[in-house]
């Protein structure tokens, strides 16, 4: 990232745009002084934070041809994941990407976690930071939570090769629902080192806590996901309750599920 606060504005802003495809790959633009009209910045604070685009392989920068947005090898694969059909999803996603873990270990879990998965004073969990890959690049920065008592059993291995429910179910245990939010976030020096991203880049973000038949919090993930290679998506029907109408999510049952 680029020093000062208003260089990174304008890299953020530009690298928001090449990453969203509204600057197309080969395109030219505008030269550092329109640039620096449009931003409300300085010519210095502009070269900056174009340097710092160039430097981390987004834009080529030649004397007397101009800057020019960097055309990508191949790009990249996309994983998209519908909210109407988690579970399913979840196993096909499994299946179709590498997993590679970071770390392992039992802990005393943070406080909002334990709050979320109602744990008693004291609970231990244990806490795995995972990444998902497609095409050898990673998308998506996975942090888990699972009471102790319910890990028992899930190794080191396991964790490197099987979806975390699926080791869940194995142990017994019976997941009857999830909820899910998400937002945004900042990728901090770890987490953009780990997907390949300049420090400082947008993120989604996103928290799922996931329950048994008992109501009992099983799981806590907090998911940090590249844009440009992982898409959220959610069908929605037309619905009229009495004087009022709404949009309701359309549910696909699980047979018509495509495997």
């Amino acid at each position: 990232m680029p020093t000062g606060a208003k260089s990174r504005r304008v890299y953020l802003s530009l690298l928001e745009r090449i990453s969203a495809g509204r600057l197309e790959p080969s395109q030219k633009l505008p030269g550092e002084e329109q640039l620096a009209e449009d931003f409300g910045v300085s010519r210095v604070t502009v070269r900056r934070a174009l340097d710092a685009l160039a430097e981390n392989g987004f834009l080529t920068r030649r004397a007397g041809s101009g800057t020019r947005v960097r055309p990508r090898s191949t790009a990249p694969q996309q994983v998209t994941m519908d909210f109407s059909t988690l579970l399913p999803q979840l196993v096909e996603i499994g299946r179709k990407t590498e997993v590679r873990l970071l770390s392992s270990r039992i802990d005393q879990p943070p406080e909002h976690v334990a709050r979320a998965l109602g744990l008693e004073p004291g609970e231990t969990v244990q806490i795995a930071r995972r990444t998902r890959s497609i095409g050898g690049t990673a998308y998506s920065h996975l942090t888990t939570f699972v009471p102790a008592r319910i890990a028992a059993g899930i190794s080191d291995a396991d964790l490197s090769s099987e979806p975390l429910h699926v080791l869940l179910e194995r142990n017994g245990v019976k997941i009857a629902d999830a909820r899910q939010s998400v937002s945004a976030a900042l990728a901090g020096p770890e987490v953009a080192a780990t997907l390949g991203v300049p420090e400082g880049s947008a993120l989604l973000s996103l928290d799922r806590i996931v329950r048994d038949a008992g109501g009992r919090g099983v799981e806590f993930l907090s998911g940090l996901y590249r844009p440009d290679m992982f898409r959220l998506d959610m069908s929605l029907t037309r619905v009229d309750h009495g004087g009022g109408r709404h949009w309701e999510p359309a549910i696909t049952p699980l047979e018509e599920t495509p495997r």
